[in-house]
């Protein structure tokens, strides 16, 4: 039987939602695997739309779960229908939006909030012991989530070392790795891979990323 994993979004584009190789990746890597796949995101107003020719804030005001329908094809569900009782695994591309519209991480660092509806499923997926994706920053999210349940997390951002502080210093255990590997915690069913954290193009996005949910689907 197909193994269900939903891939929440933050919005579409690497300076303001889900960075689009590594969100497309994983939805390649989920479908030659033969998985069944539910894509979702919060509703939620975007902490700010950036115009990725000039890289610089418009001013607009958009919703996290519309701009992350471009992505998902307009197949999309709002974060809040997502049970944790009706999914195998749970993955998080990464890009600005996931430490921007999935939690504070960009604006609060260590001391940043998780959206609620996220932390409610991720909460739930740890106590399933069901398998959880996290891809580029998104591990930085996760760590807030995993600490904050005294959950010592093996997670990996890549090699940066103020960005590892943070994921240590919120109780999560970073680990180094290149962009074309990943790291996974075989007892709390965490598995991580850098992506655009480290990679310097898509070819290594795609190693990384592929090794990310292939251990992720052997973990379901």
């Amino acid at each position: 039987m197909a193994k269900k994993v939903a891939v929440c979004l933050s919005g579409c584009g690497f300076l303001d939602g889900a960075e689009i190789h590594e969100a497309t990746f994983t939805l390649l890597a989920l479908d030659q695997a033969g998985a069944e796949i539910i894509c979702c995101a919060p509703s939620s107003v975007k902490l700010e739309v950036v115009d990725h020719a000039a890289q610089k804030p418009t001013g607009e005001t958009r919703d996290v779960l519309t701009e992350s329908a471009r992505i998902a094809r307009g197949e999309i569900k709002p974060l809040s229908q997502v049970n944790a009782k009706a999914i195998d695994a749970l993955i998080f591309p990464g890009g600005f939006g996931a430490a921007k519209n999935l939690c504070t991480f960009a604006t609060e660092g260590a001391n940043c909030k998780v959206n609620p509806e996220v932390e409610s499923l991720v909460s739930d997926m740890l106590e399933m012991r069901k398998p959880i994706g996290a891809i580029c920053i998104a591990p930085a999210m996760l760590a807030r989530i995993v600490g904050r349940k005294n959950i010592p997390a093996r997670l990996t951002i890549g090699t940066d070392a103020g960005t590892a502080s943070a994921v240590n210093q919120m109780g999560a255990i970073h680990c180094d790795c290149p962009a074309t590997e990943m790291v996974a915690d075989e007892e709390h069913k965490v598995v991580s891979t850098p992506a655009y954290m480290l990679a310097q193009g898509p070819a290594e996005v795609f190693a990384g990323v592929k090794k990310c949910v292939d251990k992720v689907l052997a973990m379901a």
